[in-house]
């Protein structure tokens, strides 16, 4: 099978894909405002992470291209989306194209439909230094993913099963490109020990990916003859990955969340626990496909009034506010966080005021 094919393979695996019942985010309960002293008009959603200035705490994260004219339709209208709303946008991983010249267009047309936004380039953890920049500069992107994928690739029947010099690799890319780059997992999240060797190397921002959206094992596991069943319910929640994640010593470094968030609430509470930005996936490809390009603006429209109205209720004028409401966390995220030796309560004694 080809590059291109799988790729398509993937789109439509994915768009079949039922998001896994992770409750993690139902542990999270914020502490209710009475008196939240603020008007709907007082809320910015702008703000900076690192390097990058976002209009938005959300963002369209990384889907598809490579896979010809497809998923060259899918980038440009998600481009023309991401135009209209103000999103920054990751486009999924560019070694199709760099392997492949002729499917490089799947991805140009991201900047030719979005020439003033935020643009994220993406490759894989295998990638060398000479093709990260070649990637950015093939869509003039503002910042570099470097996706890590372990685990779809042990399921994937053509996968990689050599994941040695990862690291050294990814410090590398570091040195040699002139925009941030952002290390993201694809839907099994990140430890504490994972975010802190990262850290070490330079790394500022990761995209913890955690487990809850798109289950990548499982659309691997359709292309098996037999598939690896024990990888399908594998990785680290969203939330408890968020947190995992900030508990480094090393607060440089920026988080984003991504993985399962199902709505305003959702991307609310991950800010809450530490995310400074969410990215979102399933959710805008399953929308733009069944239901239009107009049907996602209005449904983005709806994300940044319903997040307006929840900043209201908790008395956050700012993304910077949300990091100081008082929240409890309960359940099973309370448990494994226990396990691990983060402190919960730090969460609950906090006070926007």
């Amino acid at each position: 099978m080809s590059r291109s094919e799988r790729k398509w393979d993937h789109i439509r695996y994915a768009l079949a894909n039922q998001q896994k019942s992770v409750f993690a985010f139902d542990d999270i309960k914020f502490i209710h405002q009475s008196l939240p002293n603020i008007s709907t008009f007082d809320v910015r959603l702008d703000h900076s992470i690192g390097e990058l200035y976002l209009s938005s705490p959300i963002f369209i994260n990384a889907m598809t291209g490579g896979g010809g004219d497809r998923t060259y339709r899918i980038n440009k209208e998600l481009a023309q989306v991401a135009r209209d709303t103000g999103l920054a946008m990751a486009v999924g991983s560019q070694m199709a194209a760099i392997k492949d010249k002729t499917e490089k267009y799947t991805f140009e047309v991201v900047r030719k439909e979005n020439p003033s936004g935020i643009v994220i380039a993406n490759l894989g953890s295998e990638a060398a230094a000479d093709q990260a920049k070649e990637a950015v500069d093939m869509i003039e992107a503002n910042a570099l993913q470097i996706h890590l994928n372990v685990i779809q690739e042990l399921t994937m029947p053509e996968g990689d099963r050599d994941f040695t010099r990862a690291l050294k690799r990814i410090e590398a890319i570091v040195r040699a490109v002139e925009v941030p780059v952002i290390v993201k997992e694809v839907g099994f999240g990140m430890s504490r020990e994972t975010v802190e060797s990262l850290a070490s190397i330079g790394v500022s921002l990761v995209d913890v990916g955690g487990f809850g959206g798109t289950n990548f094992a499982e659309i691997e596991n359709k292309r098996r003859e037999r598939e690896l069943s024990f990888f399908a319910d594998w990785g680290i929640p969203t939330p408890i990955s968020i947190i995992e994640a900030s508990s480094i010593a090393d607060h440089s470094i920026s988080i984003i969340g991504s993985g399962g968030f199902r709505g305003a609430i959702d991307v609310v509470k991950g800010i809450a626990i530490g995310a400074e930005a969410i990215g979102m996936a399933g959710f805008f490809l399953k929308t733009l496909v069944q239901k239009g390009i107009d049907t996602l603006r209005e449904e983005i429209d709806r994300l940044h009034q319903e997040i307006t109205l929840i900043m209201t209720a908790l008395g956050a004028t700012s993304i910077a506010d949300i990091k100081r409401t008082p929240l409890i966390i309960s359940g099973d995220t309370y448990h494994w966080l226990n396990q691990r030796g983060i402190d919960t309560k730090k969460f609950s004694q906090r006070s926007i005021k």
